[in-house]
């Protein structure tokens, strides 16, 4: 008898550390960002996550009360890690698409964006229009908004896509294509850098703003419902203003004095 109770004890704690090891896993917020990308997502010397993004990750993550691992992964693996569950969210500066809908859902817009020119100094181009010249090169990121602009809407220049931001950087730099075509805060932390060889031409030549989100499982609906409350919560507070003047107090001065919406 003593043993058969021993026996069901011994199962009986067995479940519960099993449970509670189960309930622990999902206190992890798993978020996956391309630690390419400063002052959004990037690492540090030592490889630590750093940036807005990663910031944004730790604050959602004390609201729902769960540690937060940062998985840094390719722009290309991250909506497939997302669809098969190795990552809880996305929060890598991603632009909220109608494509993009159709696979996984987005939080409401946490921010702004458009999509501006980095021109070699030596380029003569001016705006948009200069660039979709025959002669003219130009270069996307593979998969970025950049890249479906000029997939719609260019007819004469020849587009060149890069796996990699830098490498379009470069390009310019060296003065092997006229312009990169990216985000307004990226064009300008990479004018800032090269402000001998680049011009930056930060007004947007789009008719609509680009909206930033977060990027959820459709299945997560009530993951995605915390979020959004989260995010409210975040702009109400001052949580969102606190982000951009730790990380973004220069390119606000500047967008602010060409009398260009922010980013926040």
């Amino acid at each position: 008898m003593k043993k058969i109770l021993l026996a069901l004890m011994f199962t009986l704690l067995s479940l519960t550390l099993v449970a509670s090891e189960t309930k622990n896993e999902k206190k992890v917020l798993t978020v996956g960002m391309e630690l390419a990308y400063p002052p959004f997502e990037m690492s540090d010397k030592n490889g630590t996550p750093q940036g807005v993004s990663v910031d944004f990750a730790k604050a959602l993550g004390k609201y729902l009360g769960r540690e937060v691992v940062i998985e840094n992964t390719a722009w290309s693996g991250l909506i497939p890690s997302l669809k098969t569950g190795r990552i809880d969210l996305i929060i890598s500066s991603m632009t909220i698409t109608k494509e993009r809908q159709r696979s996984i859902n987005f939080s409401i817009p946490y921010a702004q964006s458009s999509l501006a020119i980095l021109a070699n100094k030596n380029s003569g181009i001016q705006n948009i229009d200069d660039l979709d010249k025959a002669g003219k090169k130009v270069a996307v990121k593979k998969g970025s908004t950049g890249h479906v602009y000029v997939s719609k809407n260019f007819k004469n220049a020849e587009v060149l896509v890069f796996d990699k931001e830098n490498a379009c950087v470069l390009e310019v730099v060296q003065g092997k294509v006229d312009g990169f075509l990216y985000d307004q805060l990226t064009i300008y932390k990479n004018h800032v850098q090269h402000k001998d060889t680049t011009v930056a031409l930060l007004k947007s030549f789009q008719k609509d703003f680009e909206h930033w989100g977060v990027a959820i499982n459709k299945k997560d609906v009530e993951l995605k419902k915390k979020v959004d409350e989260f995010i409210k919560k975040a702009k109400e507070d001052g949580t969102f203003a606190k982000f951009a003047k730790t990380h973004l107090t220069e390119a606000k001065a500047t967008f602010d004095e060409l009398n260009i919406p922010f980013f926040f």
